[in-house]
């Protein structure tokens, strides 16, 4: 397939020869004719250097350049055009790059038939050779493909197409009113830009009128319109995302099997007894503590089980294993614990005895010290997880830093942790470290030691800089690449600040960063090209799909025909 260029550049009289602001506009005809001036070489590389040479000439190439143009890893005004796609992919319309300083492109608008690019341009710093034209073809080749890997997402709180939806957490954060916000969740980020370029088609570098915010939220409620009930599948779509497992209290329309699949929440289960004295001990607990009774009263309801049973053993009969048991028969492939907010994660080994013993006592009122409390916590959560792997379902730990003005990030270090896993009774019930441990990376690396204990990039996905990340994955996919799952923790963080959004963001940064963590294992002689792309996929995918047993279907996005046949939505 022949492509034509024209160039044009644009620079400041006050600018350098290689000022990162040097603006290069191409345009192509995808499937036309050659240019007669131009001729291209049918190898991608070859053709891409030849035109970098018709382009500048034997001019010194700024380091902002190099390791994009070969690779066309650009942001896009209007379309992706990944080299692979252009001999497997259709293209109905002329197409127009620009190559413009990093961070100010715009990638696809939901115009075109394929998905936009994840991740747009490699972070400076990346196979740069000064004052030479060679790509660093090991970061840029696998950008490329790991660009097109249908993706399974470990962990999110998806939004159902019910207005006002509440049911995506079982602790709604809200109630613990002001506290500080990291910048990358703040809408006017940068990051969010992009997104709202690549899902919605936003025309604009920056989000600087109200009259800006009143077109792109009238373009956001009208693609959620015509899709309808398909709205999370389309995104899943956009997105590159095959499957998407979804933490929430409930399913519901819109979120449905094989391409959502449910993570539900048990922490409720470890509290049958008051919690005012555990609530009090600080603000934030004292508001996200009744949200677990309210969850612990709604499962009783399910069960149709009137009043808490008089006796630990009748507890865990009537109440958690037939709560856990409905959830699988839902279609629940794993449970999660947010408990980091609620408590500190050590779950000592307590005997059952002494647990029976402070279940008993205050079952019919009364307040358990905070050593009592604990004590029937620990062994609860021991059984909970024992009965879960047993039912097959994986148990997902909360282990982050923040939220919340009083959150104890000490608390969800997970070394703490250790205690559990190694209790030889649970050795069958497979654990998630979610969010990668966050600062306690490497502690969670440590506890992948562990043959039942993994870990995924949710959460760091949004808030960590790809090089940031980069250092986590080569640190992690040095020693243990089959126990590192993609997440993203896309949820809505506001009205303007949506869960698909944040997948976009979250799935792109993960791509740029596990292309920059293999590249530098590729060029550091850890791992071979073949390799990195195999644990590429590892990571992306197959995985997940080993883990919770999923039915996945091909690897690459260009495959698919929704990747192929092209939409004619033209937002408004």
């Amino acid at each position: 397939m022949g492509l034509s260029f024209t160039a044009r550049f644009q620079r400041d009289s006050s600018e350098s020869s290689d000022s990162p602001a040097l603006r290069l506009s191409m345009s192509s005809a995808c499937g036309g004719p050659s240019s007669a001036s131009s001729p291209q070489p049918k190898d991608r590389k070859t053709a891409a250097h030849a035109t970098a040479r018709d382009l500048f000439g034997t001019r010194t190439v700024s380091p902002a350049w190099q390791g994009l143009l070969p690779c066309c890893l650009v942001s896009c005004r209007s379309l992706w055009i990944p080299p692979r796609a252009q001999s497997r992919a259709r293209c109905a319309r002329p197409c127009h790059l620009n190559l413009a300083a990093p961070g100010h492109g715009r990638p696809a608008s939901p115009a075109d038939g394929r998905p936009p690019t994840v991740g747009g341009t490699l972070p400076h710093g990346h196979g740069e050779k000064e004052g030479v034209m060679t790509p660093d073809t090991s970061t840029a080749e696998l950008r490329e493909f790991i660009g097109e890997l249908r993706a399974v997402d470990n962990h999110t709180h998806a939004n159902t197409t019910v207005p006002g939806d509440t049911e995506f957490d079982a602790l709604s954060l809200e109630v613990l009113g002001d506290f500080p916000l990291p910048v990358t969740l703040q809408p006017e980020s940068p990051v969010w830009v992009a997104a709202y370029q690549a899902l919605y088609g936003y025309p604009h570098d920056e989000l600087l009128s109200d009259e800006h915010w009143l077109v792109l939220r009238a373009t956001m409620r009208a693609i959620a319109e015509q899709h309808g009930e398909r709205f999370p599948e389309w995104v899943l779509d956009r997105v590159g995302t095959e499957v998407m497992l979804t933490n929430r209290v409930a399913m519901g329309p819109g979120l449905s099997p094989p391409r959502f699949r449910w993570v539900s929440f048990v922490d409720a289960l470890m509290f049958p007894l008051s919690t005012r004295a555990e609530a009090a001990r600080t603000p934030d607990r004292l508001k996200l503590y009744p949200q677990e009774v309210s969850l612990l009263r709604r499962y009783l309801a399910e069960l149709k089980v009137a009043e808490l049973p008089g006796t630990l053993e009748a507890y865990l009969r009537t109440v958690v294993t037939p709560t856990l048991e409905r959830h699988k028969l839902a279609d629940c492939v794993a449970v999660k614990f947010e408990a980091a907010l609620l408590r500190s994660l050590d779950f000592a080994d307590v005997p059952a005895q002494t647990a029976a013993a402070v279940y008993s006592r205050y079952v019919g009122g009364g307040e358990p010290s905070h050593a009592e409390y604990k004590a029937l916590q620990d062994f609860l959560f021991r059984e909970i997880s024992r009965e879960a792997g047993r039912l097959g379902m994986a148990v997902h730990l909360h282990a982050f830093e923040g939220p919340g003005a009083y959150y104890e990030t000490a608390g969800a270090d997970p070394l703490l942790l250790e205690p559990t896993f190694n209790d030889p009774t649970l050795r069958h019930t497979r654990f998630v470290l979610v969010h990668g441990g966050g600062v306690f990376a490497a502690h969670a690396r440590a506890m992948m030691w562990k043959p039942n204990v993994y870990v995924d990039t949710s959460a760091m996905a949004l808030l960590y800089t790809p090089q940031a990340l980069a250092a986590i994955l080569r640190d992690w996919l040095r020693q243990f690449p089959d126990k590192v799952l993609f997440g993203t923790d896309a949820a809505s963080f506001g009205p303007d600040t949506g869960w698909e959004l944040a997948a976009w963001i979250g799935t792109s940064q993960t791509r740029t960063a596990l292309a920059m963590a293999l590249g530098d294992m590729v060029r550091g002689g850890e791992v071979s090209r073949i390799r990195a792309e195999e644990i590429a996929t590892m990571v992306m995918r197959t995985n997940a799909g080993e883990l919770y047993g999923l039915s996945l279907g091909t690897g690459s996005m260009l495959r698919e025909p929704w990747a192929q046949e092209p939409s004619h939505h033209q937002p408004p």
